[in-house]
Protein backbone atom coordinates (compact mmCIF):
# COMPACT_ATOMS: atom_id res chain seq x y z
CA UNK A 1 0.00 0.00 0.00
CA UNK A 2 1.36 3.26 -0.29
CA UNK A 3 1.11 5.95 1.61
CA UNK A 4 1.85 10.12 1.44
CA UNK A 5 2.48 13.02 3.68
CA UNK A 6 -0.89 13.74 5.19
CA UNK A 7 -2.53 10.76 4.89
CA UNK A 8 -4.06 9.65 8.07
CA UNK A 9 -3.01 6.14 9.71
CA UNK A 10 -2.86 4.21 12.53
CA UNK A 11 -0.05 1.91 13.90
CA UNK A 12 -0.77 -2.06 13.87
CA UNK A 13 1.71 -2.46 16.62
CA UNK A 14 -0.04 -0.51 19.20
CA UNK A 15 -3.71 -2.03 18.11
CA UNK A 16 -4.79 0.73 15.49
CA UNK A 17 -5.53 3.22 19.06
CA UNK A 18 -4.22 6.28 17.84
CA UNK A 19 -4.85 8.10 14.60
CA UNK A 20 -2.10 10.32 13.27
CA UNK A 21 -0.95 12.36 10.40
CA UNK A 22 2.20 11.20 8.25
CA UNK A 23 4.41 14.41 8.36
CA UNK A 24 7.74 12.94 6.72
CA UNK A 25 8.86 10.21 4.92
CA UNK A 26 12.61 8.74 5.17
CA UNK A 27 12.13 5.62 2.86
CA UNK A 28 10.56 3.19 4.99
CA UNK A 29 10.22 4.90 8.18
CA UNK A 30 7.71 7.61 8.85
CA UNK A 31 7.50 10.29 11.11
CA UNK A 32 3.92 10.67 12.53
CA UNK A 33 1.93 13.48 14.27
CA UNK A 34 -1.16 12.49 16.57
CA UNK A 35 -4.23 13.54 15.12
CA UNK A 36 -5.97 14.40 18.44
CA UNK A 37 -2.88 13.38 20.97
CA UNK A 38 -0.02 15.72 21.92
CA UNK A 39 2.45 12.94 20.44
CA UNK A 40 4.90 12.53 18.22
CA UNK A 41 6.33 9.01 16.55
CA UNK A 42 8.02 7.11 14.25
CA UNK A 43 7.00 4.00 12.61
CA UNK A 44 7.60 1.61 9.88
CA UNK A 45 5.58 1.94 6.81
CA UNK A 46 4.95 -1.77 7.27
CA UNK A 47 3.06 -1.06 10.43
CA UNK A 48 0.92 1.27 9.03
CA UNK A 49 -2.98 0.82 8.28
CA UNK A 50 -4.73 3.63 6.49
CA UNK A 51 -7.73 5.51 9.22
CA UNK A 52 -11.31 4.73 8.17
CA UNK A 53 -14.41 6.32 9.50
CA UNK A 54 -14.31 4.46 12.42
CA UNK A 55 -14.39 6.40 15.48
CA UNK A 56 -11.59 4.88 17.42
CA UNK A 57 -10.58 7.22 19.63
CA UNK A 58 -14.30 8.27 20.51
CA UNK A 59 -13.49 11.74 19.50
CA UNK A 60 -17.23 12.72 18.85
CA UNK A 61 -18.19 11.69 22.35
CA UNK A 62 -15.48 13.66 23.75
CA UNK A 63 -16.16 16.64 21.82
CA UNK A 64 -19.72 16.82 22.31
CA UNK A 65 -19.13 16.85 25.97
CA UNK A 66 -16.85 19.50 25.96
CA UNK A 67 -17.98 22.57 27.57
CA UNK A 68 -18.92 25.55 24.68
CA UNK A 69 -21.74 27.49 26.69
CA UNK A 70 -20.64 29.34 29.74
CA UNK A 71 -24.32 29.23 31.17
CA UNK A 72 -23.62 32.56 32.81
CA UNK A 73 -26.70 35.26 34.03
CA UNK A 74 -26.41 37.98 31.47
CA UNK A 75 -29.57 39.57 32.80
CA UNK A 76 -27.54 41.20 35.86
CA UNK A 77 -24.36 40.84 35.79
CA UNK A 78 -21.19 41.58 33.41
CA UNK A 79 -18.53 39.10 33.38
CA UNK A 80 -14.79 39.79 32.82
CA UNK A 81 -12.88 36.91 32.21
CA UNK A 82 -9.01 36.23 32.87
CA UNK A 83 -6.64 36.61 29.76
CA UNK A 84 -5.01 33.40 28.03
CA UNK A 85 -1.43 33.75 26.71
CA UNK A 86 -1.31 30.19 25.34
CA UNK A 87 2.70 29.51 23.96
CA UNK A 88 2.48 26.12 21.87
CA UNK A 89 5.03 24.40 19.74
CA UNK A 90 2.73 22.90 17.16
CA UNK A 91 1.31 25.04 15.09
CA UNK A 92 -1.95 22.72 14.15
CA UNK A 93 -2.44 22.22 17.98
CA UNK A 94 -2.27 25.88 18.66
CA UNK A 95 -4.67 26.67 16.41
CA UNK A 96 -7.21 23.95 17.39
CA UNK A 97 -6.93 25.76 21.51
CA UNK A 98 -7.30 29.08 19.91
CA UNK A 99 -10.13 28.24 18.26
CA UNK A 100 -11.46 26.96 21.20
CA UNK A 101 -11.26 29.64 23.39
CA UNK A 102 -12.65 31.73 20.43
CA UNK A 103 -16.06 29.54 20.70
CA UNK A 104 -16.21 30.05 24.18
CA UNK A 105 -15.50 34.05 23.93
CA UNK A 106 -12.49 34.11 25.82
CA UNK A 107 -9.40 36.56 25.14
CA UNK A 108 -6.33 34.74 24.29
CA UNK A 109 -3.17 35.13 22.67
CA UNK A 110 -1.48 32.58 20.72
CA UNK A 111 2.31 32.09 20.61
CA UNK A 112 4.30 29.35 18.12
CA UNK A 113 7.46 28.57 19.83
CA UNK A 114 9.54 25.45 20.48
CA UNK A 115 9.84 24.28 23.78
CA UNK A 116 13.56 25.04 24.20
CA UNK A 117 13.09 28.60 23.57
CA UNK A 118 10.51 29.20 25.59
CA UNK A 119 11.84 30.15 29.19
CA UNK A 120 14.16 32.68 27.17
CA UNK A 121 10.94 34.81 26.02
CA UNK A 122 8.73 34.09 28.73
CA UNK A 123 8.85 37.03 30.62
CA UNK A 124 8.83 39.38 28.13
CA UNK A 125 5.32 38.12 26.83
CA UNK A 126 4.30 38.26 30.16
CA UNK A 127 5.23 42.08 30.23
CA UNK A 128 3.85 42.55 26.82
CA UNK A 129 0.35 40.12 27.10
CA UNK A 130 -0.17 41.05 30.84
CA UNK A 131 -2.22 37.61 30.88
CA UNK A 132 -4.27 36.08 34.22
CA UNK A 133 -3.53 32.25 32.64
CA UNK A 134 -0.58 31.07 30.65
CA UNK A 135 -0.20 27.67 29.32
CA UNK A 136 3.27 26.24 27.80
CA UNK A 137 2.92 23.08 26.39
CA UNK A 138 3.91 21.20 22.79
CA UNK A 139 5.09 18.01 22.79
CA UNK A 140 6.85 15.92 25.71
CA UNK A 141 7.80 12.27 26.29
CA UNK A 142 9.15 9.82 29.15
CA UNK A 143 11.78 7.35 27.93
CA UNK A 144 12.44 5.28 30.21
CA UNK A 145 15.02 3.57 28.38
CA UNK A 146 16.81 6.78 29.40
CA UNK A 147 16.25 6.24 33.21
CA UNK A 148 13.84 6.46 35.54
CA UNK A 149 10.52 8.78 35.76
CA UNK A 150 12.35 10.37 38.99
CA UNK A 151 15.21 11.79 36.66
CA UNK A 152 14.43 14.73 34.42
CA UNK A 153 16.55 13.96 31.56
CA UNK A 154 14.58 10.75 30.74
CA UNK A 155 12.38 13.02 29.25
CA UNK A 156 12.06 14.90 25.69
CA UNK A 157 10.76 18.47 27.21
CA UNK A 158 9.95 18.59 30.42
CA UNK A 159 13.62 20.61 31.42
CA UNK A 160 12.46 22.58 28.99
CA UNK A 161 8.69 23.22 30.31
CA UNK A 162 10.43 23.37 34.42
CA UNK A 163 12.93 25.98 33.56
CA UNK A 164 10.38 28.19 31.27
CA UNK A 165 7.60 27.67 34.76
CA UNK A 166 10.19 29.00 36.90
CA UNK A 167 10.97 32.06 34.79
CA UNK A 168 7.13 32.71 34.69
CA UNK A 169 7.42 32.23 39.12
CA UNK A 170 10.18 34.70 39.33
CA UNK A 171 7.94 37.32 37.35
CA UNK A 172 5.03 36.16 38.97
CA UNK A 173 5.52 34.84 42.61
CA UNK A 174 1.64 34.13 43.30
CA UNK A 175 -0.02 31.65 41.75
CA UNK A 176 -3.94 33.45 42.22
CA UNK A 177 -1.94 36.06 40.08
CA UNK A 178 -1.15 33.79 37.26
CA UNK A 179 -2.17 30.68 36.82
CA UNK A 180 1.03 28.43 35.27
CA UNK A 181 -0.24 25.37 32.93
CA UNK A 182 2.30 23.40 31.94
CA UNK A 183 3.24 20.29 29.95
CA UNK A 184 2.52 17.91 27.40
CA UNK A 185 2.27 14.11 26.99
CA UNK A 186 4.11 12.28 29.15
CA UNK A 187 5.51 15.07 31.09
CA UNK A 188 7.45 15.32 34.66
CA UNK A 189 4.57 16.35 36.42
CA UNK A 190 5.44 16.18 40.21
CA UNK A 191 8.39 18.43 39.01
CA UNK A 192 6.61 21.33 37.11
CA UNK A 193 4.08 21.74 40.05
CA UNK A 194 7.23 22.22 42.41
CA UNK A 195 8.70 24.37 39.68
CA UNK A 196 5.76 26.49 40.18
CA UNK A 197 2.74 25.36 38.06
CA UNK A 198 -0.97 25.31 39.11
CA UNK A 199 -1.48 22.64 36.50
CA UNK A 200 0.77 19.96 34.73
CA UNK A 201 0.53 16.99 33.28
CA UNK A 202 0.64 14.05 33.44
CA UNK A 203 0.52 12.12 36.76
CA UNK A 204 0.30 8.99 35.32
CA UNK A 205 3.06 9.83 32.36
CA UNK A 206 0.00 9.09 29.98
CA UNK A 207 -1.04 10.72 26.72
CA UNK A 208 -2.70 13.94 26.95
CA UNK A 209 -5.09 15.61 24.19
CA UNK A 210 -4.51 18.18 22.13
CA UNK A 211 -7.07 20.54 23.77
CA UNK A 212 -6.72 19.65 27.65
CA UNK A 213 -4.05 22.17 27.90
CA UNK A 214 -6.86 24.85 26.83
CA UNK A 215 -9.81 23.04 28.95
CA UNK A 216 -8.25 23.44 31.80
CA UNK A 217 -6.98 27.47 30.83
CA UNK A 218 -10.73 28.04 30.00
CA UNK A 219 -12.29 26.51 33.13
CA UNK A 220 -10.28 28.87 34.98
CA UNK A 221 -10.50 32.03 32.97
CA UNK A 222 -14.44 31.85 33.60
CA UNK A 223 -13.75 30.74 36.93
CA UNK A 224 -14.65 33.61 39.88
CA UNK A 225 -11.92 35.67 41.13
CA UNK A 226 -13.13 35.28 45.21
CA UNK A 227 -13.72 31.76 45.14
CA UNK A 228 -11.62 28.44 44.78
CA UNK A 229 -11.96 26.20 41.98
CA UNK A 230 -13.96 23.08 41.96
CA UNK A 231 -10.09 21.26 40.98
CA UNK A 232 -12.03 17.93 40.66
CA UNK A 233 -14.53 18.93 38.52
CA UNK A 234 -11.76 21.10 36.21
CA UNK A 235 -9.72 17.55 35.70
CA UNK A 236 -12.59 15.75 34.82
CA UNK A 237 -13.58 17.76 31.78
CA UNK A 238 -9.78 16.86 30.59
CA UNK A 239 -9.74 13.72 28.35
CA UNK A 240 -8.60 11.34 30.85
CA UNK A 241 -9.25 12.90 33.55
CA UNK A 242 -6.80 13.09 36.72
CA UNK A 243 -4.36 10.67 34.78
CA UNK A 244 -3.47 13.42 32.59
CA UNK A 245 -3.68 16.60 34.45
CA UNK A 246 -2.95 17.37 38.40
CA UNK A 247 -2.82 20.32 39.95
CA UNK A 248 -3.39 22.83 42.75
CA UNK A 249 -6.58 24.20 44.30
CA UNK A 250 -6.72 28.59 43.78
CA UNK A 251 -9.44 30.86 42.77
CA UNK A 252 -10.36 31.62 39.60
CA UNK A 253 -9.14 34.72 37.55
CA UNK A 254 -13.09 36.07 36.48
CA UNK A 255 -14.51 38.92 37.57
CA UNK A 256 -18.38 39.48 37.98
CA UNK A 257 -19.99 43.05 38.03
CA UNK A 258 -23.30 44.74 38.36
CA UNK A 259 -25.50 46.26 37.04
CA UNK A 260 -24.93 45.14 33.41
Amino acid sequence: MEFNVGDLVTRNSYDNDIVFKIVEINDENVILKGMNIRLIADASISDLKKHNDEDIEHEKDFLERLDTKTNLDRNDYFYLPGKILHIDSDTDYLKRCLDYYKKINIWAMGINEKEEDVADDIIELLEKYKPNIVVITGHDAYNKRKGSRDDLSSYKSSAHFVKAVKKAREYEGSHEKLIIIAGACGSYYEELIKAGANFASSPKRINIHALDPAIVAAKMSLSNINKDIDLKDILEKTKYGKDGIGGIITKGTMYVGYPR
